[in-house]
């Protein structure tokens, strides 16, 4: 299957806001599930999605999910990404990803978009919830709460009903080419 991935961990690093490489899976070594979320400074779906994001984090940081901001875009600065967390209040770590390999090894293609990984396997991306139905479509609240469903399937040991769905945002551009 496609979506399901086992990770080669002994390479693997992105860059923190000091571009000090960090290997994430190692960081979030003994958690249930490890969260990336990819985001941008400058997209405006990613950027009304912080709230449901805070409210995500905050449900399953406590029931040992590790949360990751990942910014993709390689002109996204330190400084830049630090301003963008504390303007929409992230509590997770941010993590750069100017090569995309995390990108890459998620399957993401837009921000807002979440990859969960239990231990080495990826077992959800996708959509955070499906409150956006098309770019410029937007319903007045979600009627499925994908990651969040994901994530207590994965807390409660259960295989993920939805392993992949369609993320609506701000196309993440191949900037490693």
């Amino acid at each position: 299957m496609h979506w399901l991935v086992v990770l080669a961990l002994s390479s693997f690093t992105v860059l923190d806001l000091d571009n000090r490489a960090v290997d994430p899976f190692k960081a979030a070594a003994g958690a249930k599930a490890i969260v990336f979320l990819f985001t941008a400074t400058d997209c405006p779906i990613s950027n009304r999605y912080a709230p449901e994001v805070q409210r995500v984090h905050h449900a399953f940081a406590s029931k040992g999910v590790r949360f990751f901001l990942v910014y993709p875009n390689p002109a996204d600065t330190p400084d830049a990404i630090r301003a963008h967390a504390k303007l929409f209040g992230y509590a997770a770590e941010a993590l750069r990803d100017p090569k995309q390999t995390l990108v890459k090894l998620a399957n993401a293609t837009v921000t807002p978009e979440a990859a969960v990984f239990s231990g080495e396997r990826l077992v959800y991306h996708g959509r955070i919830d499906d409150r956006f139905v098309d770019l410029g479509l937007e319903r007045p609240a979600p009627t499925a709460h994908d990651l969040a469903d994901a994530l207590t399937a994965v807390i409660t040991g259960v295989p993920v009903a939805h392993p992949v769905t369609q993320a609506v945002g701000c196309f993440i551009a191949d900037f490693a080419r």
